[in-house]
């Protein structure tokens, strides 16, 4: 089954910067979208930023300034390195795959299991 799995959250300064990183494991032929997410305590999710494999980027207009996603096709991975990191920016981060093709067919919505990256001083 594919699988998604994040790395490099953690605890920063405020102004700090973080990198994320989210690799897809499996047999998989191609991810047409991937992304991340973050979800803070109380907080509905919300869409950080996301990359096809064309390089078309969407992303929230509050962040743009700041988070630049970007990935790797070969690798089967996508990063999103966060910069000018404020106290706001805590939550956890989940990356997402759609248009995953599979000997299996094509799915959507896969998730991965989040990392918390905190901004705090």
């Amino acid at each position: 089954q594919v699988q998604l799995v994040e790395s490099g959250g953690g605890l920063v300064q405020p102004g700090g910067s973080l990198r994320l990183s989210c690799a897809a494991s499996g047999t998989i032929f191609s991810i047409f979208r991937m992304g991340w997410y973050r979800q803070a305590p109380g907080k509905q999710r919300e869409l950080v930023a996301s990359i096809t494999t064309g390089g078309i980027i969407n992303s929230a207009d509050s962040m743009k300034d700041r988070f630049t996603i970007s990935r790797d096709n070969a690798k089967k991975m996508v990063y999103l390195q966060m910069n000018s990191l404020k106290p706001e920016d805590t939550a956890v981060y989940y990356c997402n795959a759609e248009g995953v093709v599979t000997p299996a067919g094509t799915s959507s919505g896969i998730w991965g299991q989040g990392t918390q990256v905190t901004v705090s001083s």
